[in-house]
């Protein structure tokens, strides 16, 4: 892809971008479930794709800067989330927002709507070899 025509997905404040389980349509016995049956679940899991900056604060220090000085300082500082890329979610159905992006469904959520991160780490990884 040219890096020209590339679009780039920046999510906003405590936003996070998850790809939803890809057979959450279907039962274990690979049943397809009608639309209103998938609704009922209160909760449903996905990978997180990427993750917005965090939570919005005030800067302490933006106040404390001299009118002369020559580095400016931001107002706005960014509490970073829990969720990081490569994350396995577990989130309130009723608070996701459902987009298609580049002909794929994604959902985003807010950081608050998470119930439950799985994460693989390297701790994880050589307990289990």
């Amino acid at each position: 892809m040219d890096i020209k025509t590339r679009k780039k997905i920046i999510l906003v404040g405590d936003k996070v971008l998850i790809a939803p389980d890809a057979d959450a349509d279907r039962t274990n016995h690979g049943l397809y479930l009608p639309p209103g049956v998938k609704e009922k679940d209160k909760v449903q899991s996905g990978a997180v794709v990427q993750v917005g900056p965090g939570y919005a604060v005030p800067n302490p220090h933006y106040l404390d800067q001299e009118q002369w000085s020559t580095t400016p300082k931001d107002p706005i500082k960014y509490m970073p989330l829990q969720a990081e890329e490569g994350d396995y979610a577990l989130f309130l159905r009723d608070s996701a927002i459902e987009i298609e992006y580049d002909e794929r469904k994604y959902l985003i959520v807010s950081h608050s709507a998470i119930l439950m991160l799985i994460r693989r780490n390297d701790y994880v990884q050589s307990m289990e070899q």
